[in-house]
C-alpha cells in the first residue's frame, strides 16, 4: 500500500513487527520500528523522499562512504504525554547541527522540510512504538552517507539520507565510572570535532576498548595540545559542580554543540544556578576534589540525557564522588528535563514539535 502525503511517499508495513517491543525490557539500540525515511541526491539536488519499511540496504561494495568516511549522523529523541501526545524533542536544533557537520565534510545539506517534516511524518506513521515509561522514548537517528561507486579520493556526488528509529530505555542504568585520558586524542583544532562525523567515534573504539578492559565505563578527553583541558565525555558533554558553581567545557573546534547542554545551562541559568562556559584543566578539577569543592559530575547527550559520574580516575588518583542521592543539581535537572519532555511542564522555549 502507498499514499503520497505532501511529496513523502508512504509505503506501510504489511504486518507490523510490535509485538516484539517489550516495554519492560528495553535495550538500547537492539530493536527498530517498522518504518525508515529514506531520500537520494543526485545532480545537485534532492530527489523526492520515501518512508518504506525498515530493512537493509542495497549498496555496492566500491560505496564512497565504506573507504573514506563520509557519514555523518544526529541523536534525537520523540516522547509521549500522559493524554498520549507524541512530541520530538528540538528537531531543528538537530537539523541545523546536522547542516554544520554536512558543511564540514562535503555533504549537501538538508533541507528543513526533508529533515524536520520527514522525521515527523515518520514519528506519526509509528507513534505506537513509542514507549511511556519513565526514562523511555523513541530514539530517532538520522544519518547521511556518500554513496558514490568510485575508489578514488574525492568529494562524493551522490548521497542517501536516512532515518530509522528505535525504542529507547536509559543508555547508562547507573551511575558511570570515567578513565581521564591524557594519551590518546579524541580532536584537535580545525579538525572535525564540532561535527557528528562517523570517523570521530570510530577512531574512539581503540582507546574505549582498552579503557573497559580496566574496568571504568567511558573516557574523558583532554585536548590534543596540552592534555589538561577536559573536552567530551565518549558519547556526552560533561559538567562539574565545583563549589557553588556549574562548569562545563566551552564549545568549540573541538567539543560538540550539544542539545541537552544547551537546554541544560538554559533550565539552570533560570533557576539562577551560575553556570560558566569555559576551559576546565584537570589540575582545577583535581584541587576540588582534594578540598572537598568537587560536589557532581554529570555527562548531558541526547542518548544519555543526564548521566551521573560516580568516580574519575586520573592516573593514579580516584576522586570518588558523594553518594548522588545527596546530589542538587544533577538529579533535579534530570526531573526538570524529563517534565518538559513528557508534557508535564510548561514548555516555555518551544522546544517540544508536536506530531
Amino acid at each position: 500500500m502507498s499514499v503520497s502525503v505532501m511529496d513523502i511517499t508512504v509505503h506501510k508495513v504489511e504486518k507490523s513487527r510490535i509485538n516484539q517491543l517489550d516495554p519492560s525490557n528495553i535495550q538500547f539500540g537492539k530493536l527498530y520500528a517498522d518504518h525508515m525515511l529514506v531520500a537520494h541526491y543526485e545532480n545537485g539536488e534532492w530527489l523526492p523522499a520515501e518512508i518504506v519499511p525498515f530493512g537493509d540496504l542495497s549498496l555496492s561494495p566500491a560505496t564512497t562512504f565504506m573507504h573514506y568516511g563520509q557519514a555523518i549522523f544526529e541523536g534525537v529523541k520523540a516522547y509521549k504525554d500522559a493524554e498520549g501526545n507524541a512530541t520530538i524533542f528540538r528537531p531543528y536544533d538537530n537539523w541545523r547541527r546536522f547542516n554544520r557537520s554536512a558543511v564540514r565534510m562535503a555533504m549537501p545539506e538538508i533541507p528543513e522540510e526533508l529533515f524536520v517534516e520527514g522525521m515527523r511524518q515518520l514519528v506519526d506513521l509509528d507513534r505506537n512504538w513509542i514507549p511511556t515509561g519513565e526514562n523511555t522514548s523513541l530514539y530517532l537517528r538520522p544519518f547521511m552517507i556518500a554513496t558514490d561507486e568510485f575508489i578514488g579520493v574525492k568529494p562524493a556526488e551522490k548521497f542517501t539520507f536516512l532515518i530509522i528509529t528505535s525504542p529507547a530505555g536509559p543508555y547508562y542504568s547507573k551511575p558511570v565510572s570515567i578513565y581521564i585520558q591524557d594519551r590518546y586524542v579524541r580532536a584537535f583544532p580545525g579538525g572535525i570535532g564540532f561535527t557528528k562525523a562517523a570517523g570521530n567515534y570510530g577512531a574512539s573504539m581503540y582507546p574505549t576498548q582498552e579503557i573497559r578492559k580496566m574496568g571504568y565505563d567511558q573516557i574523558l578527553w583532554t585536548d590534543g595540545l596540552h592534555h589538561k583541558y577536559v573536552q567530551e565525555i565518549g558519547t556526552m558533554n560533561v559538567f562539574f559542580v565545583i563549589g557553588d558553581k556549574v562548569i562545563t567545557p566551552e564549545t568549540s573546534e573541538t567539543i560538540l554543540e550539544g542539545v541537552t547542554r544547551d537546554s541544560a545551562i538554559k533550565v539552570m541559568r533560570e533557576k539562577g544556578i551560575t553556570v560558566e562556559e569555559r576551559p576546565l584543566s584537570i589540575d582545577e578539577i583535581v584541587e576540588a576534589y582534594k578540598n572537598g569543592q568537587l560536589r557532581e559530575a554529570f555527562g548531558t547527550g541526547t542518548a544519555a540525557s543526564i548521566s551521573n559520574i560516580a568516580e574519575l580516575t586520573y592516573h593514579d588518583l580516584k576522586m570518588q564522588l558523594p553518594p548522588v542521592e545527596t546530589w542538587e543539581v544533577a538529579n533535579w535537572l534530570k526531573q526538570e528535563l524529563n517534565d518538559i519532555r513528557y508534557g508535564r511542564k510548561e514548555d516555555t522555549h518551544g522546544w517540544n514539535l508536536h506530531v
